[in-house]
């Protein structure tokens, strides 16, 4: 997806710890053994032009990120139509195809928004598939609350150089949290967008507490920002089941706003993955 640079003024400091120093490398999940256990991420496709990344959290539900759902070059939010989400996406075929029915991004989010911190907290939507994924292969993830600061996470994701295959980083860390935000060591790119964030529990079994919003320059280094689930996504399931701000032909149109592509006065860049 088109990426728009943009600035944050919600960093007064931050240093890079170096538990990122110990972060796993990413691992290209090419074959269905390196799949196993991933297969409900999948790519959004959107207007056949750009895509995210997405995770199934119930066999009709994908999880991803706001600003997945928005016309990069005129703010105008996609019709669920236009977006497909491919289940385990690799070397060309997916496990399963579906279109979106539904797509709810959540109301505090705002595109274009001025605010940054709002704007990155509130990076979430819910889609709604035509039909749901049903297979013995493909299991929805169960989601968590926030990770503390420090906590071991993973990452599955796709990118504008690895679109083809999803790429695992098994490990990375929570560095800081802020105002609703997860600032990670993890890797994002261009496409990595609605990318699931998670942490295994007790059990071993993975959950999502996250998912990629942005990626950041940081005292030289790259970092990525997650958005929060906890209340964000209850407002989201609320709205879905309530059947409110359904999808129209004519999707509401978003004044753009171009940011100074400078930095601020935290010496953050920060860009849109």
């Amino acid at each position: 997806m088109r990426l728009i640079l943009f600035l944050v003024t919600f960093l007064a400091a931050l240093t890079v710890s170096a538990m990122a120093d110990d972060d796993a490398p990413l691992k290209t999940l090419i074959t269905g053994d390196d799949s196993r256990g991933w297969e409900a991420v999948g790519r959004l496709d959107i207007d056949g032009r750009s895509f995210c990344t997405g995770a199934l959290i119930a066999p009709d539900l994908v999880l991803t990120a706001a600003h997945c759902m928005f016309d990069g070059d005129t703010g105008t939010q996609y019709r669920a139509d236009q977006i497909q989400f491919r289940a385990d996406w690799r070397n060309g075929r997916a496990s399963a195809y579906r279109q979106v029915r539904r797509a709810i991004p959540h109301p505090d989010f705002r595109y274009a928004g001025d605010d940054h911190t709002t704007r990155i907290a509130f990076d979430l939507a819910l889609l709604k598939l035509d039909q749901p994924v049903e297979s013995t292969r493909i299991h929805p993830f169960a989601t968590d609350t926030r990770p503390r600061k420090g906590a071991e996470v993973g990452v599955v994701s796709y990118a504008h150089d690895r679109s083809n295959s999803p790429s695992l980083q098994e490990l990375c860390h929570v560095l800081a949290r802020r105002s609703g935000t997860l600032i990670l060591s993890c890797e994002a790119d261009f496409g990595s967008s609605g990318a699931p964030i998670f942490s295994v529990g007790d059990d071993g079994e993975p959950r999502i507490v996250s998912v990629i919003s942005a990626k950041a320059e940081m005292a030289g280094r790259m970092v990525s920002l997650g958005t929060s689930l906890e209340q964000p996504l209850f407002d989201l399931q609320a709205m879905m089941a309530a059947e409110e701000s359904v999808m129209t032909s004519e999707p509401p149109k978003v004044r753009v706003f171009n940011s100074d592509p400078g930095r601020d006065r935290t010496g953050a860049k920060f860009l849109r993955p």
